[in-house]
C-alpha cells in the first residue's frame, strides 16, 4: 500500500460526509466531466476517487495520492495469479474496507460513474447514493455483458441521478423518479486563452496552415473513413489529433503526410495547440457509441474562438447547430464545404458575439451549484440523524 502524501486526521471535519466516488475511468487520463464536477466538491465533502483495478507483483492493497484539486485518488492494487471473478470481486472488497478504515470514512455518500462498481462496494451502507450517468456505457466497445442489469440495479438504489446530455435523459427517464440532465459545461477563463497570442507548441511549429484540429480519445467513435477521404481530397489542408488511441488499432488510422498524430496532452497544454487551429473538428461516427454523447469539446472549442465542424450528434445539433454555432457534416463533401465556408467568410463579428452571448450562460461553477442544491435537497435533515449504518458488512 502507498500514500502519496502522509494523511492526518485533523483535515476531517468528524462532523461532516466524505464523497467517494467510483469510476471506470483513471483521473489521469483526460480530464473532463469527473474532474470538473469532483474538484468542486472538494469544497463541501473530503473527496475519494476509486479507480479500476491494477495488478502488480506484490501483495493486494491500494495506493492512495492527494491531487492539486484536492481529491483523493485511490488505485486498487491486486496481486498477479490466477483467480475466479468471485475471487477477485471479494478481495477488492477487502482492499476497501482497508482503505475505510485507513481513512476513517464513516459518513459517506456514493457517487457512481460506473454501475460495475457495485460488485465490489456492494458491503457498504453509504448514507445517499447518487449515479452520475455520464454515457451509455453499454453502447461501448467492449462492454461487460451484465452492464445494463447491474445499472437497472443501480437506478433502483440511487436517491439522485444526473445525466450527461438532454438525449441520454431522454432515453433513461423513465428509469428513476429524481433525474436530471446535465450537459457539458466549460471552464471559459482556461479556454480563452487560445484567443491570445500563444507560443505555438513544438511539435506542431512546424505544421503549415490550414491547421484542422481535434483533441479527445481517438476511439470506435472516430469517424476515420471520412478523416481519410478529407485528406485525400484536400492534402493542402494539415489535419492535428491530440490524444490517446483506445480500443481500436493505431495501424487502422489513415496516415498521409498532412494528418498528424501529437499523442496525449495535458489539460493545461489544449489552450497553446488550439490557439494555433484554424478551425476545429469533432468528426465522430453516427453509430451506438454516439447516441447519446454530449462532448465536451464543443463548448471548449467555441471558448478558444474556434470555427466548429461536428456530425450531427444530436446533443450537438441542439443547441450548436440550431443556433448555428457550429456547421454540421457526416460526409466528406459536406465537410469539405464547411471549411470552405469559413476560408471565405470575412466578417465572424456577429457569429463570435452568438458564441460568447450563449458561453455566458454556461460554466462548471454554474453547473455544480445547480447539482449541489439538488445533492442538498437529499442529504440528511440533521448532523445528527443517523441513515442506516455507516461501515462495512463483513467480507466472507
Amino acid at each position: 500500500m502507498g500514500i502519496t502524501k502522509t494523511f492526518s486526521t485533523a483535515t476531517k471535519d468528524i462532523t461532516s460526509m466524505d464523497l467517494v466516488c467510483f469510476s471506470h475511468l483513471r483521473w489521469d487520463f483526460v480530464y473532463q466531466r469527473p474532474q470538473h464536477l469532483l474538484s468542486r466538491f472538494t469544497n463541501k465533502f473530503r473527496v475519494f476517487y476509486i479507480e479500476e483495478q491494477l495488478f502488480h507483483d506484490k501483495e493486494d492493497g491500494f495506493d492512495i495520492k492527494l491531487t492539486k484539486e484536492n481529491v483523493w485518488v485511490v488505485t486498487p492494487k491486486l496481486q498477479h495469479g490466477e483467480a475466479t471473478e468471485q475471487e477477485l470481486i471479494l478481495r477488492q472488497k477487502t482492499i476497501l474496507n482497508r482503505f475505510f478504515t485507513k481513512m476513517e470514512i464513516e459518513k459517506y455518500i456514493f457517487w457512481y460513474y460506473t454501475p460495475m462498481a457495485l460488485k465490489i462496494s456492494d458491503q457498504f451502507y453509504p448514507q445517499r447514493i447518487i449515479y452520475d450517468c455520464m454515457d451509455e456505457l453499454s453502447n461501448f466497445k467492449f462492454a461487460p455483458p451484465d452492464l445494463n442489469a447491474l445499472e437497472e440495479k443501480l437506478f433502483s438504489k440511487a436517491d439522485l441521478v444526473f445525466t450527461g446530455g438532454h438525449c441520454l435523459f431522454e432515453a433513461k427517464q423513465d428509469c428513476h423518479h429524481n433525474i436530471h440532465p446535465f450537459p457539458s459545461s466549460i471552464d471559459i477563463d482556461h479556454f480563452s486563452k487560445a484567443r491570445a497570442d500563444m507560443n505555438d507548441p513544438t511539435d506542431q511549429a512546424h505544421i503549415p496552415r490550414l491547421r484542422i484540429g481535434f483533441y479527445g480519445v481517438i476511439d470506435e467513435r472516430f469517424n476515420i473513413k471520412m478523416l481519410a477521404e478529407v485528406a485525400i481530397k484536400k492534402p493542402e489542408w494539415q489535419f492535428i489529433l491530440i490524444g490517446p488511441v483506445v480500443k481500436i488499432n493505431p495501424d487502422d488510422l489513415p496516415r498521409y503526410e498532412n494528418i498528424h498524430y501529437l499523442g496525449g496532452k495535458t489539460y493545461n497544454e489544449l489552450p497553446s495547440y488550439l490557439a494555433g487551429w484554424d478551425i476545429t473538428m469533432i468528426p465522430f461516427e453516427k453509430n451506438e457509441s454516439t447516441k447519446y454523447i454530449s462532448p465536451t469539446k464543443t463548448p471548449e472549442y467555441l471558448a478558444a474562438g474556434k470555427p466548429v465542424i461536428s456530425s450531427s450528434i444530436r446533443d450537438v445539433v441542439v443547441p450548436y447547430g440550431e443556433q448555428g454555432l457550429v456547421h454540421i457534416a457526416d460526409t466528406s463533401e459536406e465537410f469539405i464545404q464547411a471549411v470552405e465556408k469559413e476560408i471565405s467568410s470575412t466578417n465572424k463579428t456577429k457569429w463570435a458575439k452568438k458564441v460568447d452571448t450563449f458561453l455566458s450562460q454556461i460554466s462548471w461553477d454554474k453547473t455544480w451549484n445547480k447539482m449541489m442544491i439538488l445533492v442538498n435537497e437529499i442529504l440528511p435533515a440533521t448532523k445528527d440523524k443517523v441513515y442506516g449504518k455507516s461501515l462495512a458488512k463483513e467480507v466472507a
